[in-house]
């Protein structure tokens, strides 16, 4: 956060992702990123893999071929509005059987240009790993209207070693796509804004909600500040855009209430080897 850094206004939006539907999904987004235009955020944070949907199985590779970052950075010029997305991205050829497909969060500005891109690091359960290649940087952090955003995706921010790198890095604000299901809805409801408050950061937590397939998405999307509370949260079904302002002067108090980034002995927790 730099010396002069205004309060930001964010919105975070709920919402189902049609499977493998990108015009449908696009549409939808379009109509979400004016809204929350209309309403004077200058950031959108959409749910992990919205673009295309999460559970796409072997059409990861046709979709990640159309490139569907192109048509967001569309959508963020045109409602002028910063907006955080995601879907399967192929650095390569994606029709190659052995090129890497990533499941990416993308940081575009209100001009359209790319800021950060992350690849999620922590694969959870059969449907990623067998879908995607983890990504290897913990922290992808970006400068936007002065507040420094990290981007994680879903099952990245349930390790505390992720958040707290990203905070050591710099991060104000941890943006957070995903698709949390069933049973784990205690992660949007407490362990959110604990790591919110252990860190010192805003957490912006953007879900899925609804059937998909074999999963059940459990909606309850959040907006923790730094001294752990919530700033907003949605319903667990339903769509939702939820919108918080975030006050940088929370973030001072909360680094001086609870001085964790401070005070950590990290020469003390060299890893060591597993049990």
């Amino acid at each position: 956060m730099t010396d002069d850094a205004h309060s930001l206004k964010i919105a975070v939006w709920q919402a189902a992702s049609a499977p493998a539907d990108v015009e449908v999904n696009l549409a939808a987004l379009d109509s979400a990123a004016s809204a929350a235009s209309s309403r004077g955020a200058e950031l959108l944070i959409t749910p992990e893999m919205y673009v295309t949907g999460y559970n796409i199985g072997d059409r990861v590779r046709q979709l990640a071929a159309e490139r569907p970052l192109e048509r967001v950075r569309g959508i963020a010029r045109r409602h002028r509005i910063g907006i955080v997305a995601g879907g399967p991205e192929a650095p390569g050829d994606p029709g190659l059987a052995d090129a890497p497909v990533f499941n990416a969060a993308w940081l575009i500005d209100e001009q359209g240009e790319v800021l950060a891109r992350h690849h999620k690091i922590q694969l959870f359960g059969e449907l990623d790993r067998a879908l995607f290649v983890a990504g290897d940087a913990p922290a992808t952090i970006a400068d936007f209207h002065g507040h420094r955003i990290a981007l994680l995706i879903c099952f990245d921010v349930e390790f505390p070693e992720t958040v707290r790198a990203a905070a050591r890095a710099g991060a104000d604000l941890i943006a957070v796509p995903t698709a949390q299901m069933e049973p784990f809805a205690f992660v949007n409801e407490h362990l959110i804004r604990v790591r919110a408050w252990e860190n010192g950061v805003f957490v912006a937590y953007a879900n899925q909600h609804g059937p998909d397939g074999a999963f059940t998405y459990v909606g309850r999307s959040v907006v923790a500040d730094p001294l752990g509370r919530h700033l907003a949260a949605a319903p667990a079904e339903g769509d939702a855009l939820l919108v918080a302002e975030l006050d940088p002067r929370c973030r001072a108090a909360a680094l001086t209430q609870s001085p964790y980034l401070a005070e950590v002995r990290s020469s003390l927790l060299a890893p060591g080897p597993l049990p």
